[in-house]
């Protein structure tokens, strides 16, 4: 399993997904859930996974799926520092 970090250095960024559904008693009704993970654009796979799972295992109906996705490192963010600072 791959550390956050390793993921970002891999083209992952950070997907937020806003998930309205129905509640199982009481369909009329909407609750949302937040959900956050590290995922690749745009097949995003985690967050397809995630759905799969909540519609097969779940009650809750979902009705909506709003997501915004952000990478927070890229490759070329990174640069190599030749230096070093001495505080004492």
């Amino acid at each position: 399993m791959q550390s956050a970090f390793e993921k970002q250095m891999s083209g992952y960024g950070l997907t937020t997904a806003h998930i309205l559904y129905r509640l199982p008693d009481h369909p009329s009704l909407l609750q949302t859930y937040i959900w956050q993970e590290y995922d690749l654009a745009p097949e995003f796979p985690e967050m397809r996974g995630f759905l799969k799972f909540w519609e097969t295992t779940l009650e809750g109906l979902l009705h909506s799926v709003r997501y915004t996705h952000q990478r927070l490192i890229a490759p070329r963010e990174w640069r190599t520092v030749n230096g070093e600072f001495i505080l004492h």
